[in-house]
C-alpha cells in the first residue's frame, strides 16, 4: 500500500527540491494549500525558507493552521524542514506572530559571539543527541547542509535529537517529539547523507510510524 505524502504549499516552501528528493526515492507528494487536502493524507512535510513572520502569516491565510495543531494533537506523522521546523514551536526572535505552538520553546538568533560567520551556511555533521526515525546510533557520520540565521531553543531537553557545531558552540539540528519530527538543515539538498534520513523516514512510516522507532 503507497504512502499519500502531503506536502504543505504556503507560498514560502522550497517545494521543488523536496518533491525532487521525495521522487528519486520513489514516492510521490500532493501539495496541500487548503483543510480539505488532508483527508488523503498519511504523513505531512512543513517545507519553509524565509522569514517568520511572513511565513506564518501565510500560513494563516491557508486556513490550515487549526489543522495541523489538530494533526499533531492526533499524534499523526508530520516532518518540518529548515524554516518549517521553527514554525513548530511557540515564537520566535525573528517576529512577533506566533508560532504553532506544537512544540514547546522558543527561537532565538545565532549568537554572535561564537566566533561563527552569520547565516550559517555551508556543511556541518551532526551529533546525535536522541535515537529518531531519520538517525540511530549505528548509522554513518552525517554531513548536512545548513542555511539560517535562527535557531530553535526546545524548552525541555529530550526533543532535541540532534545537534551541530556553530562556532565555539552547537545549535539544535534536529529535534524529535513521538511522531513529530523536524530538520534545520536541508535533506533534499544534503546529497547521500540527507538522501538516506529521508528514506529511513518512509521506511518508519512503512511500519506505521512506531513512537518506539
Amino acid at each position: 500500500m503507497g504512502l499519500n505524502l502531503g506536502l504543505i504549499d504556503y507560498g514560502m516552501g522550497n517545494l521543488h527540491s523536496v518533491e525532487k528528493a521525495f521522487n528519486r526515492l520513489g514516492h510521490e507528494t500532493a501539495r496541500i494549500s487548503s483543510p480539505e487536502g488532508l483527508n488523503r493524507c498519511d504523513a505531512l512535510v512543513l517545507p519553509g525558507v524565509g522569514s517568520f513572520d511572513p511565513a506564518m502569516e501565510n500560513l494563516q491565510s491557508t486556513g490550515l493552521v487549526p489543522d495541523l495543531q489538530r494533526w499533531s494533537r492526533d499524534d499523526r506523522p508530520l516532518l518540518g524542514i529548515c524554516l518549517g521546523l521553527q514554525l513548530l514551536f511557540e515564537s520566535s526572535r525573528e517576529g512577533n506572530r506566533e508560532g504553532l505552538g506544537l512544540i514547546q520553546g522558543h527561537v532565538e538568533r545565532l549568537p554572535a559571539d561564537q566566533g561563527a560567520r552569520i547565516p550559517h551556511m555551508g556543511w556541518a555533521p551532526l551529533e546525535l543527541k536522541r535515537a529518531n526515525p531519520m538517525l540511530g546510533p549505528s548509522d554513518p557520520e552525517s554531513w548536512v547542509y545548513f542555511v539560517h540565521s535562527y535557531a530553535a531553543v526546545p524548552q525541555h531537553s529530550e526533543t532535541l535529537a540532534a545537534a551541530a557545531p556553530f562556532g565555539r558552540s552547537s545549535v539544535t539540528a534536529m529535534v524529535w517529539q513521538r511522531r513529530l519530527g523536524a530538520c534545520q538543515f536541508h535533506p533534499e539538498k544534503s546529497a547521500d547523507s540527507g538522501s538516506a534520513m529521508l528514506e529511513r523516514w518512509l521506511s518508519w512510516l512503512h511500519q506505521g510510524a512506531p513512537i518506539s522507532a
